[in-house]
Parts: C-alpha cells; structure tokens; sequence
C-alpha cells in the first residue's frame, strides 16, 4: 500500500479508538406504561452528531479502494452535518475538501465546516447537489465521495462496533433487554440499513420502522415499490429526507415505514427540551414522533417492551431556524396541535 495511504488510514482508525462510544439513555415520559423509550445520543462524537461514524466509514473506504491518494480534492453532497464530519476527517489526513450545500444550510454548520479547514459551493436547493458535485469533481480532478450511493455498503453491518452492535451491547442490562423497535430517519438510508442488516444477521426479535419527512420520496416509494419517484422540493427537516430514492436506501431491511409532518418534527424537540432540558436537532424529532407513535399504538394493544431511536445532532446548531418561533412559523408553520398532544404525554 501507499505510504501516504497507510498513514491516513492509520490516523483515521486511531481517531475511532480515542473515541468512547455514545451513551444510551433511558427517556422518562410520565404516562408510558410497560414502555421505556431510549435515545442513543450520537450528538457527543467530535464533530456533534451521527454523521461522524459515516464520515469515518466513507474515508477509509475510499482510501482503501484507492480512490483518494495524497493530494486529492474530496468533493461532497450534504445539507450540514455530513460535510461537518468530513471536513474534520480531510483536515486530519491533510487533504482539501468541498461541500457542496443548499443555500438554507444552517449558518453554523457552515462555520464549523469552514472551521475544519473546509470551503463551501452553494446550491439553490437539495435536488442540485448531486449533479453540481459531480461537475465540480470532474472540473478539478477531485474525488466525489457520494454519500447517497456509498453509505450503506461503506460500514460493516456485521458489527466491528457500528451502531447496531453498539445499541444491542448498551440495552443488555435492561428490562427489556432486546428492544421491539428500533425507529430511524433515513438521509442516506446507510444507518437504517446496517441497523435492518445486523437485526437480521444476529436473528434477534426486534422490528425497523424508519420515519420520513415531508418533501421526501422515500416512503412513497417504500409504499409503492417505485424507485424512480423524484420531487422538486427540498426536505426542511435538515439532515433527512431525500428528493429521490438515493442507492443506498435499502427497503427490504425496512419492517415499516412512517411518514411525519414537518410540524410534529419541530414540536417534539420544543417538548424533548421540556422534558430532558436539552435542544436536539429536528431530526431527532421525527425520529422520537415516530416512536411516540409506535408506543401509543403498543399501549392500546397492552404490549410491552423497549424502543430504541436516535438523537442525531445537537439543537445548538439550529438555534437560528428551529429554535426560533419566527423562523418556524414562516418556513414551518403552526405546531400548536401537535403541542398539545406531546404535552399529555407528560
């Protein structure tokens, strides 16, 4: 192997070990019953949020398939938080990185990628990225990492402490030790397929509900079977929600699908907040209104058991968009009804 190649593989790798892994905590909600609800809180890697397991995937993977070399411009698609984790990743090898990045990306995030050493190229909307990354690597010699195509085959679902192992290994000591549910938002799709993988590589009794935006065609398509469903919007939930059906969505790990509104998304950080004091991105939201949802419905059919989502990133980047009531009500609009009744949950 390269010498250059080795090291950074070398560096990456090192990076994985001085991290310690994500905690697992248990959500206290007043009125569940036989129910706990947990959140796995990946907003404490380095660079704040899921994506940096992602991130790390896709750099040694591309590294080890030869496709970056000392010297190399990596290129990528992102809405934020992807672009912030390989930005961090480019810094520590030491080679240049661009993210391309629709124009509504929240303005912190586009400081920490500039902060890691990384530039930004502007596009008006999500549907954009793909082709403008694509010319910008083929105008400049440089290497269009892809998350959308690569994510779901760049991690090992097997195990090898991916979040799948991660969760499964935490929720031992439980009372409810393997969970009925594991509910998550699809981006890339790669997080709910190695999580759909390893459920069914280990034969354990749990299901996969992914929960989806608006504006996005993934459950749709999930519905329909039709992988060549296309919109001409944008997600506003950032981080989730794709305008087409990306490669690495992968429908049959998926047990079932839910689509969430917007609105219901921003009120459930609004009512997470209330409830744990802290701000989580608004993918956090549809990810916890879905598995809201799941549990009402476990209740009135008097089961019990353990569900399992995310806290992708952390609220503090978007304290400007969905932690703000003009912003919301502008670009999101009223979340009054869905307000009401996350509160008689508590």
């Amino acid at each position: 192997m390269d010498t250059w190649v080795a090291q950074a593989v070398s560096k990456i790798s090192a990076d994985s070990h001085r991290s310690a892994d994500t905690h697992l905590f248990k959500l206290l909600v007043p009125r569940l019953e036989g129910i706990d609800i947990y959140l796995k809180d990946e907003s404490t890697h380095p660079t704040g949020s899921l994506k940096h397991r992602l991130a790390r995937s896709l750099f040694l993977y591309a590294l080890c398939n030869g496709k970056i070399t000392e010297g190399t411009t990596v290129i990528e698609a992102s809405s934020g938080s992807t672009a912030v984790s390989e930005a961090y990743f480019a810094r520590m090898i030491g080679v240049p990185f661009i993210a391309v990045i629709p124009k509504s990306t929240a303005q912190s995030k586009i400081e920490q990628i500039e902060l890691y050493g990384g530039q930004t190229h502007f596009v008006d909307s999500a549907p954009q990225m793909h082709a403008a990354s694509v010319e910008l690597a083929n105008s400049i010699g440089g290497y269009f990492m892809d998350q959308f195509t690569y994510a779901e085959r760049a991690t090992d679902w097997r195990g090898n402490n991916n979040i799948a192992e991660s969760i499964f290994r935490q929720m031992e000591f439980e009372p409810y030790p393997i969970p009925k549910m594991l509910v998550m938002s699809a981006g890339t799709g790669g997080t709910s397929a190695t999580l759909g993988r390893y459920i069914r590589y280990k034969g354990h009794d749990t299901e996969l509900t992914v929960v989806d935006p608006e504006n996005s065609v993934f459950y749709e398509s999930y519905i329909s079977g039709d992988t060549s469903l296309t919109s001409n919007k944008s997600s506003r939930i950032e981080g989730i929600g794709r305008p087409e059906v990306e490669l690495s969505f992968q429908p049959d790990v998926i047990d079932q699908m839910i689509k969430v509104p917007d609105a219901a998304s921003v009120a459930t950080i609004l009512w997470l907040e209330k409830l744990i004091g802290r701000k989580a991105g608004a993918s956090t939201g549809t990810n916890l209104w879905g598995t809201l949802s799941i549990a009402k419905r476990m209740m009135e059919r008097g089961e019990q058991g353990s569900i399992v989502t995310l806290m992708c990133d952390s609220g503090q980047r978007y304290l400007d968009t969905y932690y703000r009531p003009e912003w919301v009500s502008e670009h999101i609009g009223d979340t009054s009804l869905y307000e009401a009744e996350l509160n008689d949950w508590l």
